[in-house]
């Protein structure tokens, strides 16, 4: 009937874990989201998990993340790249979340790549992520209810929209999208596609 359960899910953006400082920081994050009531059932993380995506930076931001107490799911971000084009790191230490998917309670949840290497402005989603949308879309149930998160924003008129990013908005909007979550702006901002609501919002970092 395309509709899901209820639940509580919390997403965060550009923690850019980068020093001994953010421990403590990521510390009082995971009180802050245990305390919630009702308590939500899994996290979203929507790119820049580090500064520098480095080894180290990437595990100890895996780590803050197992403090929050909750299943979560990552997205790449530009500042995860250790080079221009070096991701390996991130690969190794979140394995198979470039693009994907999961089922919560009747709804899909959509994790997609949008970067360019570590670029951060006039970037173009690459076409594995395109050509990996124009295969697993078409086994999905259009009906579903379905949210993406990235982490370069979607929203029109969003600054360091990526230039292509109709290309994935148009694949999605076939479907029963509800809403997408995305980062890289640091800033709060909400648009319309369809029915669905697309926001950015500040960063989760410590400074």
């Amino acid at each position: 009937n395309g509709r899901g359960g209820t639940f509580t899910f919390v997403v965060i953006n550009d923690a850019h874990y980068q020093s001994p400082q953010c421990g403590p920081w990521f510390q009082r994050v995971a009180s802050h989201i245990q305390s919630h009531d009702p308590r939500p059932e899994f996290c979203l993380v929507a790119g820049d998990l580090t500064e520098h995506g480095t080894a180290a930076e990437l595990g100890a931001m895996r780590e803050a993340l197992r403090w929050f107490g909750l299943p979560f799911h990552v997205v790449i971000g530009n500042h995860d790249y250790a080079g221009p084009t070096d991701r390996r790191p991130y690969e190794e230490m979140f394995p198979r979340s470039l693009n994907y998917h999961f089922e919560h309670r009747g709804w899909r949840f959509i994790g997609l790549d949008t970067s360019e290497g570590n670029k951060s402005q006039m970037t173009r989603i690459q076409p594995p992520t395109l050509e990996w949308l124009d295969q697993t879309l078409p086994r999905f149930d259009r009906a579903q209810p379905t949210v993406v998160f990235t982490h370069f924003p979607l929203g029109s008129w969003v600054p360091m929209r990526p230039l292509n990013a109709e290309a994935v908005l148009a694949r999605l909007l076939d479907y029963n999208l509800v809403a997408v979550f995305s980062g890289h702006f640091h800033g709060f901002t909400q648009r319309s596609a369809g029915r669905a609501v697309l926001t950015t919002n500040k960063c989760c970092a410590i400074s």
